[in-house]
């Protein structure tokens, strides 16, 4: 077993990395009884989910450090709870804004910037659209599919995997996981830039509420959980990580990931029970509040 084959340092570290998992679940639990007593109902099922990304990665990635056929698993479980927070982020920005109907009030003149990232930072000629209950909508809905499709696809890839016909390091043309991933990353790409579009617009208006920090650790889940463990794992594959017997390269790969992932999102526990555990003011009537600079003041 794997337990049995580490030495004295390996254990120690996986017993470390355990405990640091255990803290932040109880951090977590500790937070959610909190936000459960003290937030309004309409916001409290949003802010504990979003408070949920960085234990429920914690612990899958703990679980896949200790039980590594299990990763598959673990890591489709992380995605697919990363997919809805993603959705929840966009969602609490409209909810700290006093819902749909305010924000649709305080910005009543506005318009969304689209050309911000990771879509569209470079297209600076693309017009500026007006803040509609449509518009909305359709913000709504580039996360919202997310939420969907991704679930979906995890579920299609462990069927293919369990007959032996998906595997993360073949990406020839004719096999499912070359399409399968680049089916997620457009869906990826498509829910950032709808958060993106939302957050750039009320950054101003909430940042009496800390919504750039709530912002900055939602963008340092992003980044780690995909982008990071991305990385690690084409290096593994392409034996760029050297194997280490009796571990082969991938499965190097694979502990390295999990071990930083799990130091990396007990750290944005920590931070994020600091920074969501805050008392704010409710914000003023829309009719006090003028729009960010560019915009025209919107009329009582």
């Amino acid at each position: 077993s794997l337990s049995a084959g580490l030495d004295l340092p390996g254990r120690f570290l996986f017993a470390i990395l355990t405990l640091m998992t255990l803290i932040a679940i109880l951090v977590f639990i500790e937070e959610a009884v909190y936000i459960y007593r003290k937030i309004p109902s309409s916001k409290r099922s949003i802010i504990i989910w979003i408070n949920a990304a960085a234990p429920v990665i914690s612990t899958t990635s703990c679980i896949g450090m200790w039980v590594p056929r299990s990763t598959m698993f673990t890591n489709f479980t992380a995605g697919i709870f990363f997919a809805i927070v993603i959705h929840k982020f966009l969602m609490m920005m409209i909810k700290e804004c006093g819902g749909q109907k305010v924000l649709l009030r305080r910005f009543e003149n506005g318009r969304f910037t689209i050309s911000t990232g990771p879509c569209c930072c470079c297209c600076l000629c693309l017009p500026r659209v007006p803040i509609t209950r449509q518009t909305l909508f359709w913000l709504k809905l580039g996360t919202f599919q997310f939420a969907v499709f991704r679930p979906v696809l995890v579920f299609l890839s462990i069927v293919l995997w369990t007959n032996g016909n998906y595997a993360l390091d073949n990406l020839s043309p004719k096999g499912p996981a070359l399409w399968i991933s680049c089916f997620i990353g457009a869906l990826t790409l498509f829910a950032l830039w709808a958060v993106g579009i939302m957050f750039r617009k009320v950054r101003i208006l909430l940042k009496c509420k800390n919504i750039i920090p709530k912002f900055a650790l939602y963008q340092f889940i992003v980044i780690l959980n995909q982008l990071q463990t991305t990385i690690i794992n084409i290096f593994a594959t392409q034996k760029i990580i050297p194997c280490a017997p009796p571990l082969s390269s991938k499965a190097r790969g694979s502990y390295i990931a999990q071990q930083l992932l799990i130091m990396e999102m007990f750290l944005i526990t920590v931070i994020s029970r600091v920074v969501y555990r805050r008392k704010y003011h409710d914000l003023e009537p829309p009719e006090c509040v003028a729009e960010e600079p560019g915009d025209k003041k919107e009329t009582p």
